[in-house]
């Protein structure tokens, strides 16, 4: 048998761990994943309002351009640079979201591991790709291994 066709001790079970064990920080896992595409929509929900702030301000200047300085300041004063919650533009908004609640749960996850698995990730997924690929086929090795020519 070929190195790649066994799991690499990085996602290898430890000894006395029990499936329970294993589930259980898969599913902490998959919450984590969770957060991690939340927070990925928060940033470009960040991304997203700043450049529509700064196309506001071009607008803002094309009316007034346009000669509707009226409509342009009434936008100017309401709109352009507005908080998005109050007291906070998204940046806040990140920055809080980051230090209350994301930093927490990725530490959380890991000292769950640590103490658990000896701090392995993906052990839960590592033994379902064990149990669903196909030993000895291309494209189904446990893990990188030799190049194939």
């Amino acid at each position: 048998m070929t190195t790649n066709e066994v799991p690499d001790s990085a996602h290898t079970r430890p000894a006395g761990v029990s499936d329970e064990t294993v589930a259980a920080l898969g599913k902490l896992s998959e919450a984590l994943e969770v957060v991690e595409n939340a927070r990925g929509l928060l940033y470009a929900f960040h991304r997203l309002t700043g450049k529509a702030d700064l196309a506001l301000g071009e607008a803002v200047i094309m009316l007034r351009d346009a000669g509707h300085s009226d409509l342009a300041d009434q936008l100017d004063r309401n709109i352009v640079g507005r908080n998005v919650i109050e007291g906070r533009w998204t940046f806040q908004v990140v920055e809080d979201y980051d230090a209350n609640y994301y930093q927490p749960f990725v530490d959380a996850e890991r000292d769950a591991r640590v103490a658990l698995v000896e701090g392995k990730r993906h052990l839960f997924e590592a033994e379902m790709k064990e149990q669903r690929r196909t030993a000895g086929q291309r494209h189904h090795e446990s893990r990188p291994g030799e190049a194939h020519t």
